[in-house]
């Protein structure tokens, strides 16, 4: 479960507040050193709690730079596919999860807001389910889960116990990804299928947390530039007199200000994460922003800023209009000055 927090946080600092440690950067295989996040986020490891009558809940709490907060709840699991499947619709279609991680967020982060850079007021929030298989057994390789079990494993990412329609588990199951024959990723919209090892299935959830964190800077953002186009729209629904339209500058200059603003926040969030040789990382993270909507929401975000400076270029022309329209005004005014003092010079 992830919050936008704030728009920063400070995690030099924030690691003086809770004593935490930076993440470590794992890759599926060996992988320059330059493939890294810019700022790793810092992680804080909680003790496992009781959770819904008995439940385990192993917690873990990451923050990274650009205000997400990320709640990790890690449950245990042995079964059969249909003890699996059940429960993943059970927690997808419930809200206690959503609950818990929202309440243990808010209290760390009051521990922590001497690390936060402008807290928001409210917080949006994105949730995602992974399910980390490391033992089936038969040992089967990612073709063979595929052949006996995509059913299985499309019903899991769906969080549906019913069967599903061929058209629908095919477009399920279109979305996965392996690296070695004994490895399998299936990636949903909400949730993810994940047959790893250890060491290697912390890749893909480190990555499909990345996307989802990336999903709610965009979304922020996409929030943000509506609310301020609205702004701007609704004054110049009434800026026709041309005292207001004197305004149009300080318009402007607020509009660029919240454009640049974004941009940068965007650059951030987008390259927080570099990929320059590992590329199945990068296929991987590809194909989790794809399905999660990243890709949407960025271009969402794109054309608002293309609109935000097209509307900065009208009020800036707006503006130098009505300036100019008032310096002609105040030089007829002073020239029909000039011209009554020269023909009643006793006026």
């Amino acid at each position: 479960m992830l919050y936008d927090a704030c728009e920063e946080i400070r995690l030099t600092e924030l690691n003086k507040i809770l004593g935490a440690r930076r993440v470590a950067q794992t890759f599926k295989h060996a992988a320059p050193e330059y493939v890294k996040f810019e700022r790793p986020p810092v992680v804080e490891q909680l003790e496992p709690a009781q959770f819904d009558g008995g439940l385990i809940l192993n917690r873990q709490i990451k923050y990274y730079d650009y205000g997400v907060v990320s709640v990790i709840f890690e449950i245990p699991f042995s079964g059969n596919w249909n003890d699996l499947i059940r429960l993943s619709a059970k927690w997808m279609a419930g809200t206690d999860f959503e609950r818990e991680a929202e309440r243990l967020a808010r209290t760390q982060i009051e521990r922590a807001k001497a690390a936060l850079i402008r807290p928001y007021p409210t917080w949006l929030s994105e949730d995602y389910f992974i399910f980390n298989l490391r033992n089936i057994g038969g040992n089967p390789t990612a073709s063979d889960l595929l052949q006996k079990h995509g059913s299985d494993i499309a019903r899991v990412v769906r969080g549906e116990t019913a069967e599903l329609a061929d058209s629908e588990r095919a477009e399920v199951l279109q979305s996965s990804l392996s690296y070695y024959p004994t490895d399998l990723s299936v990636i949903g919209w909400n949730a993810a299928f994940v047959f790893d090892t250890p060491s290697g299935a912390e890749t893909s959830i480190q990555l499909l947390e990345y996307a989802n964190s990336q999903l709610l800077e965009f979304r922020h953002y996409d929030d943000l530039l509506t609310r301020e186009l609205a702004s701007v729209y609704d004054f110049l629904k009434h800026s026709g007199v041309v005292l207001k339209r004197w305004r149009l500058g300080n318009e402007a200059y607020k509009l660029q200000s919240v454009t640049v603003e974004v941009t940068e926040l965007v650059e951030r969030a987008d390259n927080a994460i570099k990929f320059l040789s590992d590329m199945f990382s990068a296929r991987l993270y590809r194909l989790a922003a794809a399905k999660v909507g990243v890709h949407d929401y960025k271009n969402l975000v794109n054309q608002k800023l293309h609109t935000a400076e097209d509307l900065y270029r009208y009020l800036i022309e707006g503006f130098q209009q009505s300036r100019a329209f008032l310096l002609e005004l105040m030089v007829v005014i002073i020239l029909v000055i000039e011209l009554v003092f020269l023909f009643h010079p006793h006026a």
